[in-house]
């Protein structure tokens, strides 16, 4: 009898050992909402290399619902939460309330919300300087023009829009003082219609360089119709146009996704509003274009590091809250704010 005691115990021994085992070896389930498609090379395209990133480097489960709008965002943020999934980030601006609505009916799940300004203690919010990478495109574009006619194909009216206006002219007027950037307004995050149309006034007007804050690779194609430069956004978008492709400024969304990762399966996550820069790798700029000289090429990249190493600001006599609240043109911008 005690023989078989001990067997039995041995076997429920091992069994509940071999369940420790098992949860441990459980893969965590990552689920994103996108705004557009993950082949519009812009937005969502560069959060999706952090989702494949967190996939085939971190061992993640992932899964994704793209062009997500409308009655569709708290559905789609609810179902993924309902599916028992451990994190959730939801990528657009006007997702922050449904986002931070579901968070409150699932407590045990992380909620990221990109770009927004909320939290809740399940429920943290995350962007990247990437007004820093603008500045940077505006120094290339500033020794680039002939014109002295730059264009901005630029999507909503938002501060995180405007502050990238006003970094880029920042570098545009540094490298050249007599030139002005030309605002153009879509109303739109991707509509490459809106883009090419946007950008081809822009051109009429008189701009030799277009830059842009939207999604589609539209605005750098219309450039390369017309033999100027462009200046991308996202990710590197200069295999659509690279006789006009400058540089771009870019996402490198995977350094916060593999910091979330860890600190959750560390067990010591919690929420917060994260604003990385190019010290962390968050943002960058892509690879210059065979056309810009090299004396440009390393005057940005010193510039670069100077802000790396913290001895540049571009914003010196402004707060991050200034910054994030940031809803008016700086000198050198041609154009208006719609209310």
């Amino acid at each position: 009898m005690r023989k078989g005691v001990i067997v039995g115990f041995v076997a429920v021994l091992a069994m509940v050992l071999c369940m420790n085992v098992f949860a441990e070896e459980k893969p965590l389930k990552a689920a994103f909402v996108y705004v557009s498609a993950v082949g519009d090379h812009g937005w969502s395209y560069a959060h999706d290399l952090g989702r494949k990133y967190m996939e085939k480097e971190l061992g993640v489960e992932t899964a994704y619902t793209e062009s997500v709008f409308g009655p569709d965002i708290e559905r789609v943020i609810r179902g993924y939460a309902q599916k028992g999934y451990d994190m959730i980030f939801t990528t657009s601006f006007e997702y922050m309330d449904p986002t931070l609505e579901v968070a409150a009916d699932f407590p045990d799940i992380v909620f990221e919300h990109c770009s927004g300004f909320k939290t809740a203690e399940n429920a943290g919010n995350y962007f990247g300087r990437i007004y820093q990478a603008r500045y940077l495109t505006g120094l290339v574009a500033g020794k680039m023009t002939t014109s002295n006619v730059l264009g901005y194909v630029a999507a909503h009216p938002i501060p995180e829009v405007i502050r990238g206006i006003n970094s880029f002219t920042k570098g545009v007027r540094e490298a050249n003082p007599e030139a002005v950037v030309k605002v153009v307004w879509t109303g739109s995050w991707y509509d490459p219609a809106k883009e090419k149309e946007a950008a081809l006034s822009l051109i009429s007007a008189g701009a030799d360089v277009i830059a842009q804050h939207q999604d589609s690779p539209a605005a750098q194609e219309a450039a390369q119709d017309k033999k100027i430069y462009s200046v991308g956004y996202n990710a590197d978008m200069s295999h659509f146009a690279p006789q006009a492709h400058l540089t771009a400024p870019i996402w490198n969304w995977q350094v916060f996704y593999e910091q979330v990762v860890n600190e959750v399966k560390a067990g010591t996550w919690k929420s917060s509003s994260y604003w990385g820069g190019l010290d962390d790798g968050v943002v960058d700029i892509a690879p210059f274009g065979q056309m810009v000289p090299q004396e440009v090429a390393d005057m940005v990249m010193k510039r670069r590091q100077e802000i790396i190493d913290g001895t540049f600001n571009i914003w010196p006599d402004k707060t991050d809250q200034e910054l994030l609240s940031m809803n008016y043109f700086v000198e050198g911008v041609e154009g208006k704010i719609p209310k």
